[in-house]
């Protein structure tokens, strides 16, 4: 019998986080190739909501564990309870999404299972392996995985006892199911050291409100282009329009224009609205690496041969200081 594949669900007290719903489905992808099933792991909570979600990204059962050191989140307790868990459950496979907290809890579970953990994976063949959930002393995975933070791809060979991995961050597109199932619910009993407790969230201070880089559906992006701090003027009046954020190339920040946090890149923030739009960029490849992500691209600039404009879904060839302000212009008029 093939054992199930099993994703981590990441939420933040009672919200799943997109990366979840992402591992979810990539999970399904995996579990088909392997012929498996696909389950979840729902960590510090076992609200009847995130459960009914997880089912609709096509978990067919889903694992709870609750425990007062779990009042909130925290890497080591979290990883320790994937540990656990995969013992118990004995998957096929482990993934979670690769956020930052996705990656650091299957680093933190792989170091006490001393297995190797391959995080931000784009493609998986698990054809090598028997999916048994045990060391079949000869099983080995292909596996395709972002490096150099989205700058290049590596192809790796994993033989392990338990395969853990993350799936690359808005590497797929997450997707439910076109009929939603209804997963089994099953708490599992797992006695955690309360010494664990030392790295759990304990208090949260709101820097930002509203809508945030990551998570906004529109992002207008400025570059050396713009000119200056004060050229940002109608790009932010732009987002402000369309309920969107604006968003930075490196050389922007780095002439004081714009605060680091609004740097898109790959020493930046990664970004994933609906449409991104990019003026007076050129598209270098590190700030590519932080608007892959994006469904759609427009680029607004003078030079047709931009690499932003080449690998754009649409670009408008001209003067950035012109067209937002035509854009902004035609929005109002026709939502006056």
């Amino acid at each position: 019998m093939i054992s199930p594949v099993l994703a981590v669900l990441e939420h933040d007290r009672g919200a799943m986080a997109e990366a979840a719903r992402e591992a979810l489905t990539f999970g399904r992808g995996l579990a088909e190739s392997l012929g498996a099933g696909l389950e979840a792991l729902l960590i510090g909570s076992d609200d009847a909501d995130l459960v009914a979600e997880a089912g609709a990204y096509g978990a067919a059962a889903v694992h709870t564990v609750t425990h007062p050191v779990l009042s909130d989140f925290g890497p080591e307790a979290w990883g320790e309870a994937i540990a656990r868990a995969a013992g118990m459950l004995k998957p096929a496979a482990v993934l979670a999404g690769g956020s930052e907290r996705g990656n650091e809890v299957m680093a933190q579970a792989a170091a006490r299972l001393d297995l190797p953990f391959v995080s931000n994976c784009t493609a998986i063949d698990p054809s090598g392996a028997d999916g048994s959930g045990v060391d079949s002393g000869s099983g080995e995975w292909s596996i395709t995985r972002i490096q150099w933070g989205g700058s290049l791809l590596e192809d790796v060979r994993l033989a392990a006892a338990l395969p853990l991995v993350t799936c690359g961050l808005h590497a797929v597109a997450s997707e439910p199911l076109p009929e939603p199932v209804s997963p089994a619910a099953a708490g599992l009993e797992i006695d955690l050291d309360p010494a664990l407790a030392r790295t759990v969230v304990k208090d949260r201070v709101v820097l930002e409100a509203g809508v945030t880089l990551p998570t906004a559906p529109v992002v207008v992006g400025g570059g050396r282009g713009v000119g200056s701090a004060e050229g940002f003027g109608p790009l932010e009046e732009l987002a402000g329009l369309l309920g969107g954020r604006v968003g930075c190339s490196r050389a922007v920040t780095n002439n004081g224009w714009r605060p680091h946090s609004d740097q898109v890149g790959q020493t930046g923030t990664r970004i994933a609205p609906e449409i991104y739009i990019a003026s007076g960029i050129s598209g270098a490849i590190q700030h590519w690496v932080g608007a892959m992500g994006s469904k759609h691209i427009l680029a607004i600039n003078t030079d047709p041969e931009a690499n932003m404009v080449v690998k754009a879904d649409w670009a408008v060839i001209g003067d950035l200081h012109e067209v937002i302000p035509a854009i902004s212009a035609e929005i109002r008029r026709r939502h006056p």
